[in-house]
This record gives C-alpha cells, sequence and structure tokens, in this order.
C-alpha cells in the first residue's frame, strides 16, 4: 500500500451493556495502545429505530402517539453518542465519528460498511438464546453475512460465580 490513508473501523452500539463492552473491547485492542496514532480511524454509528417501528401497526391514536415516540428515540440516540464519545475520551481517543442514522440495525450498519469503506465492523452480542434469536434476528448474525468486511462480534464474559 503505497498510500498512508488509514482503514476505518465501525463499531455499531445500542443503549445496552453488551454494545459498550464491544467498544470498550475494541478501544482497548486497537486505539489506547496507540495513542497518538491509532491504526484505525474509528467510526460509531448507533442505529435509532423508526417510530413506526416502536409503535407498530397500533390502530387510531398511534398518529397522535408518534411525536412523542420521535422524540424519546432522538432523546435515547443523543444519549447513546454522548456516552459513546465520553467512553472515548476517557480511553483517551478522541477522534471518533459519532453517527445515529434512522433505520434497522442491520442494514444501518452495513450500509455504515459501505459509506464509510470499513476495513472491520465491531458489533456486540446480545446472547440471545436460540428461540428469542431467531424470533428477533440477530444483528450480529445479520452483520456477518451481509457487511463487505470482515466482522468482529464480541461476547461480553460470562460471570462465574
Amino acid at each position: 500500500m503505497a498510500t498512508s490513508e488509514k482503514q476505518t473501523m465501525v463499531v455499531g452500539i445500542d443503549d445496552s451493556a453488551h454494545s459498550f463492552y464491544a467498544l470498550e473491547w475494541t478501544l482497548d485492542h486497537f486505539f489506547t495502545n496507540f495513542p497518538t496514532n491509532p491504526p484505525f480511524k474509528l467510526v460509531v454509528v448507533h442505529a435509532k429505530p423508526l417510530p413506526s417501528s416502536v409503535v407498530g401497526l397500533a390502530g387510531p391514536g398511534a398518529a397522535e402517539v408518534l411525536p412523542y415516540v420521535e422524540s424519546d428515540l432522538k432523546k435515547i440516540a443523543a444519549r447513546v453518542l454522548e456516552k459513546a464519545k465520553e467512553f472515548c475520551i476517557s480511553k483517551l481517543v478522541n477522534e471518533v465519528v459519532l453517527e445515529a442514522i434512522e433505520g434497522d440495525p442491520r442494514n444501518v450498519l452495513c450500509e455504515a460498511v459501505e459509506k464509510h469503506h470499513a476495513s472491520i465492523l465491531v458489533v456486540g452480542s446480545h446472547g440471545y438464546g436460540a428461540i428469542k434469536r431467531a424470533v428477533l434476528g440477530s444483528v450480529s448474525d445479520y452483520c456477518a453475512h451481509h457487511a463487505h468486511c470482515t466482522v468482529t462480534i464480541v461476547k461480553k464474559p460470562k460471570i462465574k460465580h
């Protein structure tokens, strides 16, 4: 490679402990050891659900509820990105691109990979069982099969009693 252009790493986050563990793992393994010149450009992406996907197709009254749901989703997205930014700063990683993109996380993350020409996508694993994963659809499974880059699925270690 003749160019000194850094490769991009996209980290997908939501408001779960699992996704923040994945962000922490990424920072610890790829960024904190290189405080002045990390090997990757970091992009943190939060998929903001569509209000209609949260409310569902509730009959009469749904239209009145949507603006409140939209407002809550915007507040949650802002809080998630602010927490991610503080997390990065606490690990001395100041160069980070933070994005909240509306849509299904599976599509949002795969599209972010394309948009940023990412070479690695990092996602957390919620550790759902087979039935819940089959019903909800696993974001990490989807990304592993559809993202056009290496996908790292970070699992939070189980606490041993």
